[in-house]
């Protein structure tokens, strides 16, 4: 894809060496963006920057079509005159690039920082190919130091992070259940809550994912295991690639 110093002159100027890159590993899989293409648009800090960069391409004559992950994203979307539309009227997306609060080696990820892991995982799940960007702090050998996310119904939603627990005790998981947001709980874009479990160390990820889902109440869980094909990883020393960009 060709590069032009105009567009660039248009996008966010990171404030820090982290947010740099950040940026930079955002404008890595803007590079793996068509004209014609279907995009998911993903949720977060470093997200941002695809999605700004993108704006920048599609003013300078771009055709992309695209499905936000959370009202966040939708709204900086809209902003910059990127074309949205309904995943139901799309099906298939040729490719979703959203950031990650954790992966491995094997490219499986914590997601559900930024609470919107339910439609992140939606759009995912429909898409060709998935690419991972982040700062490298995110790169860990085990999954669970970041908080694994849980999403849930409103109605007792006690009982079901009691259910929780029990399916964290039986996959060989054990920590703190905490309700985000406390006594003035957070809620997602879809009107759950979310309750976060501080595991340290995630044991059998896969058989966690299945018992959670299997917890009446629990809408989705922030363990992405089979999304991601590629990731694009910023640090001091450049960008590391992983997986088939």
């Amino acid at each position: 894809m060709t590069q032009s110093g105009s567009w660039r002159e248009r996008i966010l100027q990171p404030d820090s060496a982290v947010e740099q890159m950040k940026q930079k590993a955002a404008l890595r899989a803007l590079e793996e963006v068509e004209s014609g293409m279907k995009l998911g648009l993903g949720t977060g800090s470093t997200a941002r920057y695809f999605v700004d960069g993108l704006g920048a391409k599609v003013a300078e004559g771009l055709k992309v079509v695209c499905v936000p992950t959370s009202e966040a994203t939708r709204a900086q979307a809209e902003g910059l005159r990127i074309q949205l539309a309904d995943l139901d009227a799309l099906q298939r997306l040729d490719l979703t690039v959203d950031g990650a609060d954790e992966l491995d080696d094997a490219l499986r990820l914590i997601k559900g920082g930024g609470g919107a892991l339910l439609r992140e995982k939606i759009v995912a799940a429909a898409s060709d190919r998935m690419i991972v960007i982040a700062d490298d702090s995110k790169k860990v050998a085990t999954l669970g130091a970041f908080d694994l996310p849980v999403e849930v119904n409103m109605f007792s939603h006690g009982v079901t992070a009691a259910a929780i627990g029990e399916a964290l005790a039986a996959t060989g998981n054990n920590g703190a259940i905490n309700l985000r947001g406390g006594a003035d709980p957070f809620i997602t874009d879809g009107g759950h809550y979310i309750y976060d479990c501080a595991l340290g160390r995630i044991n059998h990820a896969e058989g966690l994912a299945q018992a959670l889902l299997n917890v009446p109440g629990v809408v989705e869980h922030g363990l992405f295991l089979g999304y991601a094909t590629a990731a694009v990883l910023a640090g001091d020393d450049g960008l590391i690639e992983i997986g088939n960009l």
